[in-house]
This record gives C-alpha cells, sequence and structure tokens, in this order.
C-alpha cells in the first residue's frame, strides 16, 4: 500500500517551487506556528520543572516535612518521644523544635519574623538549611551565646550585618493581661540565611537553649520536627506516627503552609499542556489550507498518475507526506530552539532584567527571586510527538480528497 514511489513524489512535491506566493505563504507560516509552539511549550514546561525543582531543594530542604506540636505549653520527655516515632514507618529523621513568632527590631526598624529554635546536630539530619547559610552555618550557633541567623531579607529590612545586635520581642504566654509587654531577648546575627526567595524574609535560628532561657523552660521543647521518606505523604505519614504518642499534638505539614506551591505548578502545568497544544493544532491545521491548495495545482497530475496505476492509498500517501514534511520541520526546529533556549533560561531572563532594571519574581512574594528551568528529555518527546501527530491528523482531509478526483474528469477539461 506504501511504495517508495509515492513517498517519492510527495517529498518532491514538497520540495518544488509553488507557483503560487500565498500558498508558499501559508505552507512556511504553517512552519513556524508549530515551530513557535513546541518552543514555547517546551520553554513553559522546563520553567514548571525548574519551579517544583526548587520548591523540592530549596523549600522542602529548610522547612520540615511535618511538625507536631503541643497544645499548650512544652514536654520534657521529648528523647522518647523522638524514638517512638522514629520507630514508624515512613519516618527519616526526628528533631526537637520551639518555634517562637515574634518581631525582630533594630535601630528603631521592626521585623516580624520566626524564629526556630534548634539543636544544630539534630537539626541537619532533616533540614539542609546550613548549606544556604553564611560562614558555619548552624553551627555558629552555640547554647548561651544568644546568637541568631536571620534570612538576608530581614537583615536587609533591619539595615543589620553578622556581628550586629538585633531584639526579639514575643507575646507573653504566661502573662495575665493581653496587655502585658512582650518578652524581649538581645541577639547578636552570626549568620544570614540566603535561599533567593520569601523565606529570607521570615525565616530565623536560634538554638534550643536560649530559647528555654528565654522562655522559662528547663528542658522542655514546645514540638518535633519531622522527615518522612516521601514528601507527597507527609501529612498521612507524620499524623499515622504522631498517633502513637501520648499527648494532645497539632499536626502540619508542608502541604498546609507550602502545598499551594505545589498544586499551582501542577495546575500551570496542565492549562500551559492544554493552551499550547492548541496553538500548536491551529498552526497544524495550516497545514490543510497549504494540502488543498496544493490538490487543486495538482489535479492534472493526480489524473496522469492515476492513469498510470496509482491507488487512492498511494494518492493519498504523497499529499500526506507532503504535509508531514512541514509538520516534521516545524515540529523539529521548534524542538531545538525550545531546547537550545531552556538550558540557558536562567541567564537569558536574568540579563533581560538587569537591561531593563526590573525583576519578574519578587523575593518578598515569590518562594525563589529567578526564574529557574530544568529540561525533561520525556517532555521534549511528547511535545515533539504530539506535534507531528497533529500534522498527520491535518493532512487526512486534503490526502482523501486528492484520491477522489476522477482522471478521465480532469483530463477532458
Amino acid at each position: 500500500m506504501f511504495q517508495p514511489f509515492a513517498l517519492f513524489v510527495g517529498l518532491r512535491y514538497s520540495r518544488t517551487r509553488r507557483s503560487s506566493r500565498f500558498v508558499s505563504f501559508i505552507s512556511a507560516s504553517s512552519i513556524i506556528g508549530i515551530a513557535l509552539g513546541v518552543m514555547a511549550l517546551i520553554l513553559g514546561l522546563s520553567a514548571m520543572n525548574g519551579f517544583e525543582r526548587e520548591l523540592r531543594q530549596r523549600v522542602l530542604a529548610v522547612i520540615p516535612h511535618a511538625e507536631v506540636e503541643l497544645v499548650s505549653g512544652g514536654f520534657s520527655d521529648w528523647p522518647s518521644a523522638i524514638q517512638i516515632l522514629k520507630k514508624q514507618p515512613g519516618i527519616t529523621a526526628v528533631a526537637p523544635l520551639i518555634s517562637l513568632n515574634g518581631m525582630l527590631e533594630a535601630g528603631g526598624k521592626m521585623k516580624a519574623a520566626q524564629l526556630r529554635a534548634v539543636l544544630p546536630a539534630e537539626e541537619k539530619q532533616i533540614s539542609q538549611a546550613g548549606d544556604y547559610m553564611t560562614g558555619d552555618g548552624l553551627d555558629a550557633l552555640h547554647p548561651g551565646e544568644n546568637g541568631v541567623i536571620i534570612g538576608q531579607q530581614i537583615a536587609k529590612k533591619l539595615g543589620v550585618k553578622i556581628g550586629d545586635s538585633v531584639t526579639m520581642q514575643v507575646p507573653d504566654k504566661d502573662a495575665q493581661s493581653a496587655f502585658a509587654a512582650p518578652m524581649q531577648r538581645q541577639f547578636t546575627v552570626v549568620g544570614l540565611l540566603k535561599l533567593g526567595g520569601q523565606l529570607d524574609g521570615l525565616l530565623g535560628y536560634i538554638h534550643l537553649q536560649d530559647a528555654q532561657s528565654m522562655l522559662g523552660w528547663k528542658d522542655e521543647v514546645q514540638g518535633l520536627s519531622i522527615e518522612v521518606n516521601d514528601v507527597l505523604s507527609a501529612h498521612t505519614i507524620a499524623y499515622q506516627a504522631a498517633n502513637q504518642l501520648p499527648y494532645r499534638m497539632y499536626l502540619r505539614s508542608w502541604m498546609t503552609s507550602q502545598g499551594y506551591l505545589y498544586q499551582d505548578i501542577q495546575m500551570v502545568r496542565t492549562v500551559m499542556y492544554v493552551v499550547l497544544l492548541m496553538v500548536v493544532a491551529v498552526a497544524c491545521f495550516n497545514i490543510v489550507s497549504t494540502l488543498v491548495m496544493a490538490v487543486n495545482e495538482k489535479r492534472g497530475d493526480i489524473a496522469i498518475l492515476k492513469t498510470m496505476g496509482a491507488g487512492n492509498w498511494q494518492i493519498r500517501v504523497v499529499f500526506m507526506t507532503q504535509g508531514m514534511v512541514n509538520g516534521f520541520i516545524g515540529a523539529g526546529s521548534g524542538a531545538v530552539l525550545g531546547c537550545l533556549l531552556a538550558q540557558y533560561l536562567a541567564n537569558i531572563i536574568h540579563g533581560f532584567e538587569t537591561l531593563i532594571g526590573y525583576q519578574f519574581l519578587n523575593p518578598e512574594i515569590y518562594f525563589i527571586d529567578f526564574l529557574p528551568s530544568e529540561l525533561h528529555t520525556i517532555d521534549v518527546v511528547i511535545v515533539t510527538t504530539a506535534a507531528i501527530l497533529m500534522s498527520l491528523l491535518a493532512t487526512l482531509y486534503p490526502a482523501w480528497r486528492a484520491s477522489q478526483l476522477l482522471p478521465a474528469r480532469e483530463l477532458g477539461r
């Protein structure tokens, strides 16, 4: 059914200069449209992959996968609670935690912050925050020295640097009056957290013993940070594990605080697939116009081929081949351009931001301050294949119409 001569004729027609410039324009526009659509879709998917990677490597590397917190006050039997949790399936690491929400003040400037009081050695087991800190990272925190590591956005807002002092003010939960003065403690900045995003303007770290001293606790902690082996099931795993503890506790997971980011990324990925594939489909269906005009131009040639013994399927293959050339060229060139640009997308956007003096991703709003990119081969294969298949579908009607021409009627004109 698919004889070589049909492919040869189809390829020959695709290389022949068309008599109508309008047909040539429609043909070129279909190729350009397919290429731009494929390129845009690959770039968009690469950006979404990059955001997902940064969410996992930056945000989830710093914030715990899950936290359990006592309903009120603190508890001192936390070492045994850690041992209970570590024995539960899906739990890979557990560390003690005290979370202080309050205001940092320096030089008359104030900034809301969340200080995480941790034991550096245990915190390293569940967090890679130290990798994004200056100097010695979490090891810069020593008990009794009132050292604090704050996000670089906090430091910028307060106008402080390493070695400067800041005052932490937190509500006194034990106070009888709602208008009681907050508890205050002066800390020395011993490091900066440089994640490059929203968390830089929120998070800070102090030593666990300094927080216990500030709260008047002896050896109590507020809760436990948990790392799991499946981040997408963090809430379920932590819930089942926390049920084994003999305490009334609140449970939070990263899905509570940052889960909307992951859901937004997946939603944008889906919408992007649908919208840009529709753009590619529109470009592909320009092939219909091109082939219909080509069939009208080649009516006499079709009649001659049929009188020489060419069957209907062979005529269809001729014009399907001619149309598929546009699809292959457009999808191929779009894939190549998309892959090349995706490799340097972050640098291109950074250069453009520098040129116009405007930052697209504000670190006070978004969880990162740059546009990431990560190219996945499977995305390139899926997008390119989809474009080629849509090109094939676009050739079916014109090819079928060409095969229905009657030689006697065409040659008798």
